[in-house]
C-alpha cells in the first residue's frame, strides 16, 4: 500500500490523473489516505471529469481538515470546491463555500489561502464593477502575497487581475502586457492547472473583447502545444477549444472551428457552463453565416438557456432572415441593457449594418460614432478595422461613395493584415458598392469576384447569395438563394452531396445545409420531392 500511495502521490506531481486517481483509490481502499491525499483525490477526478466524484472527496478532505485543526487547509478546500461549482454554475452553493473560508480564514495570519480569497472576491468576482482602481490594488495585493509565499500561482494571478483592470480602464497596452506577462508564467512556472486556465480564459477574453486576433492566435497555437503535455485535462482541453474555435473562425477554417464548438458542447455540458455557453453561441454564429438558420437559432437558445445572451448574433439572424424591425428592435434592447464599452462595441457595430439596412441612417450614424469613439478609445487594430467599415458603409449610405472608398480601403487592407478572410471580403461588397455608385463597374465586379471566392471558400452562403443577386441571378419565388436554386438543379439531376460539391466548390457539409433549406422552404421532405419541385417550375428540362 506504501509503494502504491508513494506512486499515486508521483503521478499527480506529474498531472497524470488517471494515474494518480486510480493509485489514490486503491490506497484508500486500504484506509491510506491522509486529508492533503484525499484533496489531490479530488482534484485528480475533477480534471477527468468525474465531477460528483470531485466534489464529494472535496467536502471529504475539508471534514478531515478541519477534524485536524488545520483550518487554512480546510479554507483551501472550501475554495476549491467553490471554483468548482461556480464553473458548474451553482453560484449560490459556491458562494457558500466562499463564505466558508472567508470564517475559517478570518482570525489566521495572513498566508497564500488569503492570496486565493482575495483573487476570487476582490478582483476577479469584482472586474465587471465600476472601481477598476480597487481591482488593481487587490490584485497588487495578490501578486505581493506570492512572491511573499513563493507561490506562483498567485504572482501570475495578481499580475493577471491588474492586467484585465487596466484594459477595462482603456490602457489597453499596459494591460495587454501584464497578461502576457502572466500567460508566459503558465508555460513556464509551475502553476497549478486550474488557475494556468484561468489565466489563459482571462487573456483570451481580453483579446477577444478588444479584437486583438494576433495576440489571439499567438497564445492559442502556444497553448496548444503545451497543452499536449495534459493528456487527460477534459475541462481544461475543452476551455482552450472554445478559444480555439473563436480564432479558427477569425481566419477562415470554419469547418473545423465548428466541430471544436460542437464538442465543447458534448465534453463540458457537466462541467463548465460557461464554456458549454460560449461554445453554443459560436456554434450559432458559424451556422448563421453559413446559411444554416434554422440551425443557427436553436445554438442561440442553448446558448441563453445557459446564461450566455446570444446578442448580436440573434438580431443578425432575424437580419439575414429579412426581419429588419425585429432585428433593430432586439439590436436596441440589447444596447438598452449593455454598460460595459467593450460590449457595446460589438453591438453597435452590429447596429450600424442593421440600421442602414432598415434605411435609419440617423441610427446608423450614432451606432457608428459610438463605434469610432471606442475603437480610438482603446486602441486596438481589430477595433479600428471594424470602426473604418462602419464609416465607410455608413457613408455609402449616405451617397458620399468617394468619401466611403478611403474608410473602406483602409478597413479592407488592415483585416487582410491580419488574416481575417471575411470580414475583408464583407468590405469588398461595400466597395463594390462605392465603386459602382462612381460609375467604376469594372472595379466593382473585381471586387465583387474576390469576395464571392472567399463567401464561396467559406461558406458563407448568405453573404454568397447576396452578391448573387446584387448581379441579377436568378431567384426562386418560394424563396431559394441563388445557391440553393444551384443545388436544387443539380439534385433534381441526379447528383450526389459529394458531386454537388466538388461542381460548386464548396464542402459536403455546406451542401447538407443547403438541402435542409431547400426542404424547409418548399415543403419538403425528400430529394425525390425536391427534384420534382424543380421539374415542375421549369428549372432544368425534363430528362429523357
Amino acid at each position: 500500500m506504501t509503494d502504491t500511495l508513494a506512486a499515486a502521490r508521483e503521478a499527480y506531481r506529474q498531472r497524470d490523473w488517471r494515474g494518480a486517481r486510480d493509485g489514490l483509490l486503491a490506497a484508500d481502499a486500504a484506509g491510506g489516505l491522509t486529508a492533503d491525499d484525499v484533496f489531490i483525490l479530488a482534484d485528480a477526478a475533477w480534471w477527468l471529469g468525474r465531477v460528483e466524484e470531485s466534489l464529494a472527496a472535496g467536502e471529504r478532505a475539508y471534514r478531515l481538515y478541519l477534524d485536524g485543526d488545520r483550518p487554512a487547509r480546510a479554507a483551501m478546500a472550501a475554495i476549491h470546491i467553490a471554483v468548482d461549482l461556480f464553473l458548474r454554475g451553482d453560484e449560490v452553493i459556491g458562494s457558500g463555500w466562499i463564505r466558508r473560508a472567508q470564517r475559517l480564514l478570518r482570525d489566521e495570519p495572513e498566508g497564500p489561502e488569503h492570496g486565493y480569497l482575495r483573487y476570487l472576491v476582490e478582483v476577479e468576482a469584482s472586474l465587471g464593477g465600476p472601481n477598476l482602481d480597487a481591482v488593481i490594488a487587490s490584485a497588487e495585493r495578490v501578486e505581493a502575497l506570492g512572491r511573499a509565499h513563493d507561490d506562483p500561482n498567485l504572482v501570475a494571478l495578481g499580475i493577471l487581475g491588474h492586467g484585465r483592470a487596466l484594459v477595462k480602464q482603456a490602457r489597453t497596452a499596459e494591460g495587454m502586457a501584464l497578461l502576457d506577462e502572466a500567460m508566459v508564467a503558465v508555460l513556464t512556472e509551475d502553476m497549478a492547472p486550474e488557475w494556468s486556465g484561468n489565466v489563459y480564459c482571462h487573456l483570451m477574453a481580453a483579446c477577444h473583447e478588444v479584437g486583438d486576433i494576433r495576440r489571439a492566435v499567438a497564445w492559442t497555437e502556444a497553448t496548444t502545444r503545451w497543452l499536449q503535455t495534459l493528456p487527460d485535462a477534459v475541462l481544461f482541453t475543452g476551455i482552450c477549444r472554445v478559444h480555439r474555435s473563436q480564432v479558427l473562425q477569425a481566419s477562415g477554417g470554419w469547418d473545423q472551428a465548428e466541430r471544436e464548438a460542437e464538442q465543447v458542447c458534448r465534453d463540458l455540458a457537466h462541467l463548465h457552463v460557461a464554456s458549454v455557453a460560449e461554445g453554443y453561441y459560436q456554434v450559432g454564429e458559424l451556422r448563421r453565416l453559413r446559411g444554416d438558420l434554422v440551425g443557427a437559432e436553436e445554438a442561440y437558445e442553448q446558448a441563453r438557456q445557459r446564461g450566455r445572451e446570444p446578442q448580436p448574433g440573434l438580431a443578425l439572424l432575424q437580419l439575414a432572415r429579412g426581419r429588419t424591425q425585429a432585428a433593430a428592435a432586439a439590436i436596441a434592447t440589447a444596447l438598452a441593457g449593455a454598460l460595459d464599452p467593450l460590449a457595446r462595441f460589438r453591438l453597435c457595430a452590429a447596429r450600424v449594418e442593421i440600421a442602414l439596412a432598415a434605411g435609419d441612417l440617423d441610427a446608423a450614424e450614432e451606432a457608428c460614432s459610438e463605434v469610432e469613439a471606442t475603437a480610438e478609445r482603446y486602441g486596438s487594430s481589430g477595433l479600428d478595422a471594424t470602426a473604418r467599415a462602419a464609416r465607410g458603409a455608413v457613408l455609402v449610405g449616405r451617397g458620399r461613395p468617394e468619401e466611403a472608398l478611403a474608410a473602406l480601403r483602409s478597413a479592407c487592407q488592415r483585416w487582410r493584415e491580419l488574416g481575417i478572410p471575411y470580414d475583408a471580403a464583407r468590405v469588398g461588397v461595400l466597395l463594390a458598392q462605392a465603386c459602382a455608385a462612381l460609375g467604376d463597374a469594372d472595379g466593382a465586379e473585381r471586387e465583387l469576384d474576390v469576395a464571392v471566392d472567399v463567401f464561396d471558400r467559406l461558406g458563407a452562403v448568405t453573404d454568397a447569395d447576396g452578391v448573387a443577386t446584387r448581379r441579377g441571378a436568378r431567384r426562386s419565388t418560394d424563396g431559394l438563394t441563388a445557391r440553393e436554386l444551384e443545388v436544387l438543379i443539380e439534385v433534381a439531376s441526379g447528383s450526389s452531396n459529394r458531386a454537388i460539391a466538388e461542381k460548386l466548390v464548396i464542402s459536403e457539409k455546406t451542401v447538407a445545409r443547403h438541402l435542409s433549406n431547400i426542404f424547409v422552404k418548399l415543403g419538403c421532405s425528400s430529394r425525390t420531392a425536391a427534384a420534382s419541385y424543380a421539374f415542375e417550375h421549369g428549372l432544368l428540362a425534363p430528362r429523357g
